[in-house]
Order: C-alpha cells, then sequence, then structure tokens
C-alpha cells in the first residue's frame, strides 16, 4: 500500500476510533481524578455532583438544570444490580452508554416513570436468568458509562436531590468478583501515534457490533489488527509520518463536522436532533427503535458518532432531551456583550419536562460569572414577569438591567461574544418533527 493509501486509510481509522479512544480516554480519567462538580469513583460505584455547575467548572458547555450522578461500568465479573428511587414525579434520567458511545437504553421519567425500579445490567453475551426479563439493560462492551441526570431547581432544592442520589446504588449480582478494569496501552509508544496504539488495545479488549468488526478488517495495513507487541514501538520514519498525516486528516474531518454550516439563515438556532442516531444495533430500555431514530449508512454514522463524541459526549437522544444554540442575532451579526438583545417567547417551548436557556462565553463555552449567580433561566425560574398574552421576553446583555421587568428576566451575558443553549427536556412532538423553531435573539 503506498502512502497516500495509507494516509486515507489512517484518516478514516481515525474518524471510526475516534469515539472509543475518546470514551475510554475519559471513563480512565474520571475514575482516577473525577471530572469537574464529579469527584473521582472506582468502577461499578456512583459519583454524585453535590451541586450545580458554575463557571468555575472548566467543562464545555456543561448544563446548569440537573445535578449529575455518572458509574464507570466494569461487567467483566459479570451483571451488576442497579436499584433507583422513587422520584416522586421529578425529573430525572439515567442513561447506558457503551464503550463506542452508543446509547443503550434510558431509565427515567420518559421512558420508564419515575417510580422505585430495580434494573439488571448484563454484559454481552450474558446466559444468565434474570429475575425480572423485562428489566434487563444488556450492555454492548464490558465497560460502560451510567450517565445520571436530575432535574435540581437551585440550591435551595439540593437536599432533595442528594436524598435520591443517596438511595441511587449499585451492586454486584454475585459479589466476589474482581474487574478487569481497562487494558493499558503500550507506553514506549511515541505519542505522535498513541492514538493509534489506544485505538489497537481497546478495540480488541471491547469489540463493536459485528457489521462494524467485518468494517475494522480493513484497518489491518496499520497495525489494528495487530496483537500481542505494538507495531508503533519502532515503527519505520515514513510509516510513521504517513500514519501520522492521516491521523490529522481525519481529526479536520471530524472537526469540519462539528462545525456549523455557513449557509444558515440569520439568527437561525441550530440543533442536532439525529446527531445521536448512529446506534442502530443496541437498542434497549427506553431507546426508540424506528426508522426515524436511525442513520442507516454505517459511513455516515461513523462521522456522526465521531463528531457527537468530539462536541457532546455522553449526550441524549433528541426524543430525551433537546438542544439548539446560535452564534448571531437576528440580523447575522455576532451575539456580543457589548449590546442588549431580547428573546421573545410567544409561547412556552414545548417541552414536557421543562425547558432553559444557558449563557456560554467564547470562545472556551464555559459558564459566564455574575453578580446574581445566574447562568440558566427557563421555566422553573423564580420570579419571571410573563406578558398579558402568556408570552415571556428575556433580556440577554451584561449589564443588569435597571427596570425591574427586564431585571427578573435578565440571563447575564459576558463582555465579550457569547453563545447561549437552548434545552428542552422530553421534547414535544413539534420540536421533534422540527416545525417548531426557537425565536431569533434581537439587538436593540
Amino acid at each position: 500500500m503506498n502512502h497516500p493509501e495509507l494516509e486515507a486509510l489512517a484518516a478514516d481509522a481515525y474518524v471510526y476510533g475516534y469515539p472509543i479512544v475518546a470514551d475510554l480516554t475519559m471513563v480512565e480519567r474520571f475514575s482516577r481524578g473525577g471530572l469537574g462538580t464529579l469527584p473521582a469513583a472506582s468502577f461499578n460505584h456512583f459519583s454524585h455532583a453535590t451541586r450545580l455547575a458554575g463557571p468555575k467548572d472548566h467543562f464545555v458547555s456543561v448544563n446548569n438544570d440537573t445535578l449529575y450522578s455518572i458509574a464507570q461500568l466494569d461487567l467483566s465479573e459479570g451483571p451488576q444490580v442497579l436499584r433507583v428511587p422513587d422520584t416522586a414525579g421529578a425529573y430525572y434520567v439515567l442513561q447506558v452508554v457503551g464503550a463506542w458511545t452508543d446509547n443503550v437504553a434510558y431509565v427515567g421519567s420518559r421512558a420508564t416513570g419515575t417510580g422505585e425500579q430495580t434494573w439488571l445490567i448484563v454484559p454481552p453475551g450474558w446466559h444468565g436468568t434474570p429475575s425480572d426479563p423485562a428489566r434487563v439493560i444488556e450492555a454492548p462492551t464490558t465497560v460502560a458509562t451510567i450517565v445520571g441526570r436530575f432535574a435540581c431547581t437551585g440550591p435551595d432544592d439540593l437536599r432533595r436531590v442528594r436524598a435520591l442520589q443517596k438511595a441511587l446504588t449499585l451492586e454486584p449480582l454475585e459479589p466476589g468478583g474482581l474487574v478487569a478494569g481497562l487494558p493499558e496501552p503500550d507506553p514506549e509508544v511515541p505519542e505522535r501515534l498513541a492514538f493509534f496504539e489506544r485505538l489497537r488495545v481497546w478495540m480488541q479488549a471491547f469489540p463493536p457490533a459485528g457489521p462494524d468488526v467485518e468494517y475494522q478488517q480493513r484497518f489491518a495495513p496499520l497495525g489494528l489488527l495487530d496483537e500481542g507487541t505494538s507495531p508503533y514501538r519502532a515503527a519505520a520514519a515514513d510509516w510513521t509520518l504517513a500514519l501520522a498525516k492521516g491521523l490529522a486528516a481525519g481529526r479536520e474531518r471530524v472537526e469540519d463536522a462539528t462545525r456549523p454550516p455557513e449557509d444558515h439563515p440569520p439568527g437561525e438556532w441550530r440543533s442536532a436532533l439525529h446527531l445521536f442516531d448512529y446506534n442502530i444495533d443496541h437498542l434497549g430500555p427506553g431507546t426508540l427503535d424506528d426508522p426515524e431514530w436511525r442513520i442507516p449508512d454505517r459511513r455516515a454514522g461513523y462521522l456522526s458518532r465521531a463528531a457527537a463524541a468530539r462536541a457532546g459526549l455522553w449526550g441524549n437522544h433528541a426524543y430525551e432531551a433537546s438542544f439548539a444554540m446560535t452564534y448571531d442575532d437576528s440580523g447575522g451579526r455576532p451575539l456580543s456583550g457589548a449590546h442588549r438583545y431580547t428573546l421573545r417567547f410567544d409561547q412556552p417551548p414545548p417541552a414536557e419536562a421543562f425547558w432553559s436557556v444557558t449563557m456560554y462565553a467564547l470562545p472556551d463555552y464555559y459558564l459566564v460569572d455574575n453578580p446574581i449567580e445566574r447562568y440558566t433561566i427557563g421555566d422553573r425560574t423564580p420570579g419571571l414577569v410573563y406578558g398579558a398574552d402568556g408570552s415571556l421576553t428575556l433580556t440577554l446583555q451584561h449589564e443588569q438591567p435597571e427596570d425591574e421587568v427586564e431585571a427578573a428576566n435578565w440571563l447575564p451575558a459576558p463582555v465579550g461574544e457569547f453563545r447561549p443553549i437552548i434545552r428542552l427536556y422530553q421534547p414535544k412532538p413539534a420540536v421533534l418533527d422540527g416545525s417548531y423553531r426557537v425565536p431569533p435573539i434581537d439587538r436593540s
């Protein structure tokens, strides 16, 4: 295989393999050092956030609506029993994500209700006999992640949510097993080829769906199917250069897939209703096994999967929670704290659970520090002032408004450029069929 062919193949391998490398790198980081408001936790134990995220939590586009409870699963020694408390009607979701970032199950308000529940999470190919076959979640890989989100209205609601978190438990079906954890890539591999070494080791330890295993065979010339000693430890210089160039090209392809189209109408909010529809093989409890929520072209699905891992790792399907973002006002000008803006909703956004608009500063997409400590505004925000016709007009600017109504409906902006995100939890059909449009932001 000549060098241009190797480069092209390496670019394809990067797009294909980026999700599992991103996922397991985060799993490793999480289990060793925690993440933002979440302390480190060993496999098969929940880590609970004890406060809502704020400006000091440097995580891209972190939400300020829910308290997270996250567990990294290792099912190498058998199933885990998941016990979920009764949330008394309050919104929550527990999302099960495989190592290849497939969303394989949802437990929660939309999918299974808010009553007390017990589930058995089993490894791939498990042949045991569950006590309740209707409450089984089969993970597609022996390492997986539970991403839990509990709705929290603010500091006064923390005690209620913490009690729910405490009652959320995992325990082995048969105690006494030892988890295998993540296999270690060869530390002697040069950094420029470390991505391929991680991919080689991890895709062998955590095989994907059958059709994807067949697709992987084409990556043999890259050394990704080699077992035992790493082919990247002392690789030839020209082969290394070809792989490095392909990696850079693949990375650029993924970055391009996360960028907004250049031909969008001025001020339009851009949504990603079908970004997470690449999972067509492992659709368990709470997922929608429907052509509308499937990307039938696997090659297109690989790129969507990589873009989702890059821009929103562990994000939900849109039917669980939908989001949209905008960078521009209704005139097509970049949003900036140097100006005053209004966002008017003639009717409340169509969400069954709740909705919010969250402010993020550019270029890092972090929450914005402000004197009233308001990072999100939505239907749960106390003191909002609605119009006589039921409309709601939000004010987005840096300085606190003097007008009482504008101050009540104020979402503080940074001094410089910003990008808000609107989130709709359990979106209604008008959102999912694309007929609902978030109104543009007007500059005063």
